[in-house]
């Protein structure tokens, strides 16, 4: 009798061994979770693993897990997410968001998908990454999708953080793919791979002292090409050039060709006061004409004009706090005082050069068809931004000057 009954205190024990046991253990569990985000989530480190051998498989990964936020100085953010799945039919959705702000960020998102024996499947990929930072975010998104079996098709889906990742369907693939983010602030987006960005474009154009008639256009066609930018004057100057009209605005854009403006109301580019002047009077000119925000008006600064640095930064000064961009045509040959002054007026204000377009006439090649344009190779003061290059002048037919202009002129013309 009392073995039986040492027997049976032993029995009544272990219960309370292993619980209490288990309490300890989940007690662990909760502090280290705990300590783990105890930092403000700047340093998150979220795996997650999946493995399933049932035939019909439904695997979704969209919890706190893949659910990320950092904050403060530095935010190092790695969401690591696999899933192993075997049998017929697998349906695979993995959603991952980061929001982050502060002032340095990392961020690695790392999806694989391993799918055997399966015939049927849908596999699906979000990742969102909404960034708020200042000065560095380094993005990588790594995302790998192996399946074995037949009739496989593979769909990631778009989201507000612009990330895009793009398998193809029907096809065993193994992809490294590094998307876009959205980055809300004022610092530097820095990614391996394809940002998905137009690539610099060369645009053909013309301009002409001439009213832009159906006839005209048409004549350029025939004879040279198809113009995106057509540049044309701001009120008339007699004897020089005919200014824009109405009619023509129309016209030229019903041909779906943008028009850059010109102004070129002086012969004497030389002091501060006058270069102000001259932009006022652009200014207003401009807003009668119903010429709306952001499109840049160039000075037209000939060769034979007396020019000093005073002028341009004058100019570009009013117009720079105007709602359009300022710019500035001439012969921007490093043997012209034009060059010289561009430079300076660069020197007295830092600003100038970077928010100055400048359209040069130099080199100049002669006129040539579109297809017979010249490489792009325009001649400016260093730093200026360059927007366009007049490289032929005064063409027999149709009365129009040819040139090469930089996408980004799109931009600013109407």
């Amino acid at each position: 009798m009392t073995r039986r009954g040492v027997a049976l205190k032993k029995y009544k024990v272990l219960p309370v061994v292993l619980a209490a046991f288990c309490t300890v253990l989940v007690s662990f569990f909760v502090f280290s979770f705990i300590d783990s985000n105890a930092s403000g989530g700047t340093n998150p480190v979220n795996e997650q693993e999946s493995n399933s051998e049932e035939n019909n498989s439904e695997k979704s990964n969209s919890d706190e897990n893949t659910n990320s936020k950092g904050s403060g100085g530095n935010s190092d953010i790695s969401n690591n997410v696999q899933n192993n799945v075997n049998g017929n039919k697998a349906d695979v959705s993995n959603d991952v968001e980061n929001n982050v702000t502060g002032e340095n960020a990392d961020i690695s998102n790392t999806i694989d998908n391993n799918l055997t024996n399966s015939n049927d499947n849908q596999i699906e990929n979000n990742v969102t990454n909404n960034v708020e930072v200042n000065v560095n975010v380094n993005v990588e998104n790594n995302i790998s999708n192996n399946t074995e079996g037949s009739s496989s098709s593979s769909e990631n889906g778009n989201n507000d953080g612009k990330d895009e990742n793009k398998n193809d369907e029907n096809k065993n693939n193994d992809e490294k793919n590094k998307g876009n983010n959205e980055d809300k602030g004022n610092g530097k987006n820095e990614e391996e791979g394809n940002n998905n960005k137009e690539e610099d474009r060369i645009v053909w154009g013309v301009d002409s002292a001439n009213l832009t008639t159906e006839e005209m256009i048409a004549c350029v066609g025939d004879n040279f090409g198809t113009p995106e930018i057509w540049g044309r004057y701001l009120g008339e100057k007699e004897g020089v050039s005919k200014g824009l009209t109405s009619d023509e605005i129309e016209l030229l854009h019903s041909n779906d060709i943008k028009i850059l403006l010109i102004w070129n109301h002086f012969v004497d580019a030389r002091g501060y006061d006058n270069g102000q002047k001259q932009a006022q009077d652009a200014i207003k000119m401009a807003q009668e004409l119903g010429v709306p925000e952001g499109v840049a008006i160039f000075a037209d600064i000939e060769p034979d004009y007396p020019v000093d640095s005073e002028f341009i930064r004058g100019w570009f000064e009013t117009m720079n706090e105007s709602p359009y961009p300022p710019g500035v045509y001439g012969v921007f040959d490093a043997e012209q005082e034009l060059y010289a002054a561009h430079e300076q007026a660069g020197k007295d204000n830092g600003d100038l050069l970077g928010n100055t377009y400048v359209w040069t006439a130099a080199p100049n090649i002669g006129v040539t068809t579109q297809k017979e344009a010249p490489e792009y190779k325009p001649e400016a003061p260093d730093n200026a931004l360059i927007g366009g290059w007049q490289y032929g002048l005064d063409a027999q037919a149709c009365n129009i000057d040819t040139n090469l202009f930089h996408s980004d002129v799109l931009d600013v013309v109407w």
